[in-house]
């Protein structure tokens, strides 16, 4: 088993080598080495650490050689019958083997801290880095892909950062030292041991070439299979409803088929290749074994030493292995790095000085503003937009036609391609859309917004400090507090993921309570009042206004009843966006 173990490793590192002369002679090296230039930016904050983890490393690789050579000269009294320094021998046989055990034990659990931190280190990068990249080149990215790259490409980065040169380090030493022992007692015996590791270096490039982009592909198709597990578990309650469970269950077979034919081809060809390797090694092994009988037989060599070669040979094996099995998981963290530093390049969203604070009644406007997707291919062109205090503004029109694009403008999310949108101060400064004007406005998006926890757990996510009362105060406001306080631990009460547990317009309301309890002056409402019956929506804007007269609201609607409170309604529709009267909206409203 040790032996078709060493046969895989060597496996994976020729075919790894193979890839890495293929990289030099295309030019793309370089890619390589900027990749772990990204690792090594986070390893070399454990200078010292990593320092003391190859002297482990390094120190346990002695002892374990000490011990091999002690156990040589202990067959070699029991057998000839020289019992005077047998027990000295066995107690440093003993200690040197408990001594090894202890420093792999510690050397384990340095690895094991380290690459904690180091994954936890980029994992927090990372997730700030997504969290503030531009909406539109995030959103290129499905969830899936994100998950898969956040959780098994910064894991695959952790556990080599570390390791990676320190095992180089120690397996050259192990290497070196093990051939340095047994040249001693015969270089034949030394050469011959080392005797597979050329023939398979000449033979690898010949045996492995398909395997080079294994990694590449099995990372994207997790990312595929993780993205589809994560869209059909997040609308489990849309596939349900449609009774096409079984439809998902026939598509999760077709992806798995599909991961299924990649990792069965790399079997199959591993399964060659190493039998290939496999087959070269046990004849190199029967050479050397051979040849110890034969040293033994003559008398050239004591049982001892028999033993001696055989076990270090093995060693030697193993640490060549070890060096040469580096590769791969260079090869390995830097496709994951590569990856990742993706997400990383992506830019950031725009922000302001600190210093350009806005306070007071704020107006959003538009002007003269162009903005599309994809390049020709506009969304609406030349919107003049205004939002006064104390208004309620309405958006009209239908479906796909650039309502909830308005918002995303309006929040900065996306930038317009000519014209400006922002906010304007009392003393008419005008502040263009950003990241950093967000804590300016209270949004309730489509959909449910509610996360597990309890109705008090998902107010304060807006705002920690909130007291129940001002939470209470919002829920009265945004209607909700009538079936809240019924509900047996009140706002302690729990909700699942997604709100389960609450019906649709609930689950609004809660999301329309928590936007009030930010208290800032404008709020924006996309279709989030689209589960509410009449007359609670009526009462919901007019409390809105109410307990803020001069915030600016404006809400995407479909209904005509919302528009009769609106001091303005536009017209979103066909690439452009214009202001209506009374009876244009209602038509407008009443097609949809």
């Amino acid at each position: 088993m040790s032996e078709d173990r060493n046969q895989t490793a060597e496996t994976a590192a020729f075919r790894s080598l193979d890839t890495l002369y293929k990289r030099w002679k295309e030019g793309t090296f370089g890619e390589i080495l900027e990749d772990w230039k990204w690792i090594f930016s986070y390893s070399s904050r454990y200078k010292g650490t990593i320092v003391f983890y190859t002297f482990l490393g390094i120190f346990s690789s002695t002892l374990a050689l000490v011990s091999g050579v002690v156990s040589k000269y202990i067959i070699d009294i029991v057998t000839g019958y020289q019992y005077e320094k047998l027990g000295i021998l066995i107690a440093l046989y003993v200690g040197s083997s408990v001594f090894s055990l202890v420093f792999s034990s510690l050397l384990s659990r340095v690895t094991a801290k380290l690459s904690l931190r180091i994954n936890h280190e980029i994992q927090a990068d990372i997730f700030d880095k997504i969290m503030d990249a531009k909406w539109l080149e995030i959103s290129k990215y499905r969830n899936g892909d994100i998950l898969n790259r956040f959780n098994g490409d910064v894991s695959a980065i952790a556990n080599n950062a570390v390791s990676w040169i320190p095992n180089i380090i120690i397996a050259v030493y192990s290497f070196i030292a093990t051939f340095v022992v047994i040249w001693h007692y015969s270089k034949l015996m030394s050469l011959l041991s080392f005797a597979s590791a050329p023939v398979m270096l000449l033979m690898s490039r010949f045996v492995i070439r398909k395997q080079r982009e294994y990694n590449r592909k099995t990372r994207e198709i997790s990312s595929k299979v993780m993205t589809f597990e994560v869209e059909t578990f997040y609308n489990m309650d849309t596939i349900k409803s449609f009774g096409i469970a079984p439809l998902y269950g026939r598509k999760l077979r077709e992806w798995q088929d599909k991961y299924k034919d990649i990792y069965l081809d790399f079997n199959l060809f591993s399964i060659q290749a190493k039998a290939f390797m496999s087959l070269v090694g046990r004849i190199v092994q029967f050479i050397v074994f051979g040849y110890c009988l034969y040293l033994l037989w003559t008398h050239e060599i004591t049982y001892g030493t028999m033993t001696l070669f055989l076990t270090q040979r093995a060693r030697m094996t193993s640490a060549f292995n070890n060096i040469i099995s580096v590769v791969p998981s260079f090869l390995s963290a830097s496709v994951s790095a590569h990856r990742l530093r993706e997400l990383v390049d992506l830019p950031n969203e725009d922000h302001i000085p600190a210093e350009a604070e806005v306070s007071g009644k704020l107006s959003v406007v538009m002007e003269d503003v162009s903005f599309g997707y994809e390049e020709n291919t506009p969304v609406f062109t030349d919107v003049q937009f205004t939002a006064e205090p104390g208004e309620i503004v309405a958006l009209v029109g239908p479906s796909g036609q650039g309502k909830t694009t308005m918002m995303r403008l309006i929040l900065g999310l996306v930038s317009p391609l000519q014209g400006k949108a922002g906010i304007l101060s009392e003393d008419h400064t005008f502040t263009p859309g950003n990241a950093d004007i967000r804590r300016y406005f209270s949004y309730v998006p489509q959909g449910n917004t509610i996360l597990s926890g309890t109705i008090a757990e998902n107010m304060r996510i807006v705002k920690e400090d909130a007291t129940d009362e001002e939470i209470i105060a919002c829920l009265k406001s945004a209607c909700a507090w009538e079936f809240v306080e019924r509900m047996p631990l009140g706002i302690n009460s729990p909700v699942g993921e997604r709100g389960k547990g609450l019906s649709e317009g609930q689950a609004q309301r809660i999301a329309i309570a928590r936007a009030l309890l930010r208290d800032a002056p404008v709020l924006l409402l996309d279709e989030a009042t689209s589960a509410l019956d009449v007359t609670t929506e009526r009462n919901v804007l007019r409390n809105i206004m109410q307990d803020h007269q001069e915030r600016t609201c404006i809400v995407t609607t479909h209904r005509p009843s919302v528009l009769g409170i609106c001091q303005r309604v536009y017209g979103v529709q066909g690439g452009k966006v214009r202001e209506l009267d009374e009876e244009e909206s209602v038509e407008l409203a009443m097609e949809f």
